[in-house]
């Protein structure tokens, strides 16, 4: 599917490691290229006709973005580096002045480290919601934790290790009726399966462009616009004010605000070629299709005697397993060898291993352009009773 869009597709690779980040299709490399070559001037800073046509392309990506997630309005929508910075930037900029240390945040030990570490920071009280046998985060479990005290729900629309996709209307809708806000981490989910901000009601969002074929170094944090008035700039600098002295600073309206410096503007002109090619393929069809050759890969995968899967009855990208008898990280050098690249290690979730009481797993992540043909190969691949020696070149 779009194959042809990708380079590295035209050579023996076989890319497995979606979940890290996504390849980036040539629309988004030649508008890097081209920015710098016929219009690399800074955003938002200049009076001339190429930083306003430099603004005017990067403000058009926002509305994208806005379009895509159907956010009310555009204002609702900040550029930053990541997904990680987007939650950072929710948490010190939002719920650090509002939560006391008597407050409970409820989360779970299959989120990743850029949602836990910033709220363990603050020093509130976290509980986290028990994950049923497949590991997967459910609202009975989650409904379970809340107390009077609970202020906030943080959870990944799509966990990044076991895959599992959370039913987030019905977690919101449940959260609100007990005044309790939710923060998505869409970092796995945008551009896999269809986010609408407005249908779910979501509060809080931060997602990644290069996980959804768009650059590195951009992300997007979406907040309803309520509550975006009440972040706090959590970076102070060039750009976000009207004014300021020694007695008054005077911040923009949002989002400028929340938008410090100078911003990734190639990445964020890029981006807006990724979301175009999702469009053109449909998110819905994106889902379909990998939830398709999920199934194929596991029902194959399962068969293998050396492997112990993690995860076989969960609906996400993810299939975590190891080879019996060999440490994550040598599977990963064998599969290498291949030209299969998978991802090997805890995978920034560090707390997991609590629940599965496997620490290291093989992690394969697919996407769109991935094939039948590719997944055999790794199939053939783990097929081997000499992964152990073969990795370490005995």
């Amino acid at each position: 599917m779009h194959r042809e869009d990708f380079n590295l597709l035209n050579t023996d690779i076989i890319y497995f490691d979606n979940g890290a980040t996504s390849l980036k299709p040539k629309a988004v490399i030649d508008s890097i290229l081209k920015y710098y070559e016929e219009y690399p001037m800074n955003a938002h800073r200049g009076d001339y006709k190429l930083s306003l046509l430099t603004s005017n392309l990067y403000e058009e990506t926002r509305v994208k973005v806005k379009d895509f997630i159907n956010a009310n309005k555009k204002e609702e929508i900040v550029f930053t580096s990541g997904s990680t910075e987007s939650l950072n930037m929710i948490i010190n900029g939002y719920f650090k002045d509002k939560l006391s240390s008597n407050d409970e945040v409820i989360l779970s030990k299959s989120e990743h480290a850029s949602l836990i570490l910033p709220f363990m920071e603050l020093g509130v009280k976290i509980k986290y919601a028990n994950l049923d046998e497949d590991y997967k985060l459910t609202l009975d479990n989650i409904s379970k934790e809340v107390t009077p005290n609970t202020k906030v729900i943080g959870l990944s629309h799509i966990s990044n290790v076991i895959g599992d996709k959370r039913d987030i209307k019905s977690i919101i809708e449940f959260a609100h009726k007990n005044n309790i806000l939710v923060v998505v981490d869409a970092a796995q989910s945008l551009g896999h399966t269809l986010v609408d901000v407005q249908d779910m009601d979501i509060d809080f969002l931060a997602g990644s462009a290069h996980k959804m074929c768009g650059p590195m170094g951009v992300g997007i944090l979406y907040a309803k616009e309520e509550l975006m008035r009440e972040i706090k700039p959590v970076y102070t600098g060039g750009g976000v004010t009207v004014s300021f002295n020694e007695d008054e600073i005077v911040y923009k309206d949002i989002p400028y605000n929340l938008e410090s410096g100078t911003r990734n503007v190639p990445g964020v002109i890029a981006f807006s070629k990724a979301i175009d090619l999702i469009n053109l393929i449909g998110v819905n069809n994106i889902e379909e299709y990998i939830t398709d050759l999920k199934k194929y890969l596991i029902n194959k995968l399962s068969k293998l005697d050396n492997l112990e899967i993690l995860n076989s009855n969960v609906e996400g990208s993810t299939i975590i397993f190891n080879v019996k008898g060999v440490f994550a990280q040598d599977t990963s050098l064998y599969l290498d060898k291949k030209n299969i690249c998978v991802r090997s290690g805890d995978h920034c979730d560090k707390m997991l291993h609590e629940v599965t009481g496997v620490k290291n797993t093989v992690r394969v992540s697919l996407y769109f352009y991935n094939t039948i043909e590719e997944c055999d190969k790794l199939i053939e691949a783990l097929n081997n009773p000499n992964i152990l020696e073969e990795s370490l070149g005995i």
